[in-house]
């Protein structure tokens, strides 16, 4: 037998933390080969760790709300195979589960849980910082603290009990709980606003807490209250945040896609057969929006303050729902350099992993341009709110068979089309009327010319 050392994998090259949520195992079960361990959060998404062996897990080397480095051994895995490049070598077979060391481990167990219910039950101690230094906050801390509306100023304040004194989700959800609008007790002078700024922040709080009051729903009997899950509090905060930020306009138009129906009617079945992935819709809606971007790339820009940044890559996101109810925004990169297959390879895959919560962080990061899908739900068309700091997104509508005048050297007449709405929101501070509209009207025009006769 041997020890495998599982190891917090490499989740993008923006990441090099993760703040440990849940363990799905616990010490003395068994473990398959690519079954999820424990669950990490980062501040872009959440994720599961998989084991890369076979075995049984005999040690945690953290807890929960411990912040994990990229690279760190999370725990220990006992599996029947040779030792590998990630086992601890040097430990023979007949020491891994004796029952002295049964014994040793359920004692050390005893003693953690002891020593956590005595400090649960003590007054947490203050933790004396530098001034001078940079105090470290999980990306989970942090972002509980954004959610609350608490400054790094403020947060300093707050007693750690996690290790070497760091906050912990504990640690923040008891201080928000127990805040006050007044000025946190240990704060330094220079940490304290003027007077000036204080009145008009106590006049701000007091207005805000004033219609709060007055908009809290009051429950009856019967009545289920929903705690939020801490994704659905960073999508509600972003939604709003986006509506104050960008002043939001929306232009509609109605897209006759009868060709596109009947050539993937057409292909589908061969396309499957042939490249073991489904043809739908998507990827075709995808590849049109991605010509227009390339046709108005005043479209593929973000803003940051009083400048515009154009985009030199078109990354698309792709707005997926979640089993939860809640979406996420996994992002196709560089989209305009796909053929259809890739596309459809692409849409697929990152459809299934966000289902199945595998999306690494930084396959939701670094989108110009958002589509949604309203239609999969039935809705002919949506007014979509953009997804920061972009300027623009698009929803699809469901593609419904209508009566509809076509028109012909002959005259015109009625016949059976099938159709959808496409709905197209931007921001009304750097993208006008005419530039939203032709945008959208590039991408009907590309579905409409679709090639009935086009090879994939």
């Amino acid at each position: 037998m041997s020890k495998f050392e599982l190891k917090l994998p490499r989740m993008g090259e923006s990441v090099a933390e993760a703040t440990l949520t849940s363990w799905l195992k616990e010490v003395g079960d068994t473990i398959d080969l690519d079954e999820a361990v424990l669950e990490i959060a980062t501040d872009k998404v959440d994720s599961e760790v998989p084991s890369e062996v076979e075995g049984i897990l005999i040690e945690k080397r953290f807890q929960i709300d411990d912040v994990v480095k990229v690279g760190e051994t999370i725990a220990i895995i006992e599996t029947n195979g040779v030792a590998t490049g990630s086992s601890i070598n040097g430990i023979a077979d007949a020491e891994v589960l004796t029952s002295g060391v049964e014994e040793s481990t359920a004692k050390i167990e005893d003693a953690i849980q002891i020593a956590k219910e005595t400090i649960a039950v003590q007054a947490p101690v203050a933790v004396v910082t530098d001034s001078n230094a940079e105090r470290f906050y999980s990306p989970l801390v942090k972002n509980i603290a954004k959610q609350e509306g608490i400054a790094i100023s403020e947060l300093d304040t707050i007693a750690g009990t996690g290790k070497e004194g760091r906050v912990t989700k504990n640690d923040i959800l008891a201080y928000v709980s127990n805040r006050t609008v007044a000025p946190t007790p240990g704060k330094t002078a220079d940490q304290v606003a003027p007077a000036a700024a204080q009145q008009e922040q106590t006049a701000q709080t007091s207005a805000i807490a004033k219609k709060a009051e007055t908009t809290t729903t009051k429950t009856a009997v019967g009545d289920e209250v929903i705690e939020m899950t801490r994704m659905g509090k960073l999508i509600a905060k972003h939604m709003v945040d986006s509506v104050t930020t960008s002043a939001h306009v929306q232009s509609f138009i109605e897209v006759d896609v009868t060709n596109i129906v009947n050539w993937r009617a057409k292909t589908k079945d061969a396309f499957e057969k042939r490249e073991g992935e489904k043809l739908t819709f998507t990827p075709i809606f995808m590849e049109a929006i991605a010509v227009a971007l390339k046709k108005y790339p005043m479209m593929n820009i973000s803003v940051d303050g009083d400048k515009v940044i154009k985009k030199k890559n078109i990354n698309i996101g792709m707005a997926a729902a979640l089993p939860d109810g809640n979406l996420i925004v996994p992002v196709i990169k560089n989209a305009d350099q796909l053929n259809l297959v890739g596309m459809a390879k692409v849409v697929n895959d990152l459809a299934v992993r966000a289902r199945n919560n595998q999306l690494k962080p930084d396959e939701i990061q670094d989108g110009t341009y958002t589509v949604t899908n309203v239609g999969t739900f039935g809705s002919v068309f949506g007014t979509p709110i953009i997804n920061q700091p972009q300027v623009g997104i698009l929803a699809l509508g469901a593609i419904r068979k209508i009566p509809s005048v076509i028109e012909t050297a002959d005259g015109d007449f009625i016949g059976i089309r099938s159709k959808m709405y496409i709905s197209h929101s931007y921001d009304h501070r750097v993208v006008n009327g005419a530039l939203g509209s032709m945008f959208a009207k590039e991408v009907a025009d590309y579905l409409e010319a679709w090639d009935v006769n086009r090879k994939v």
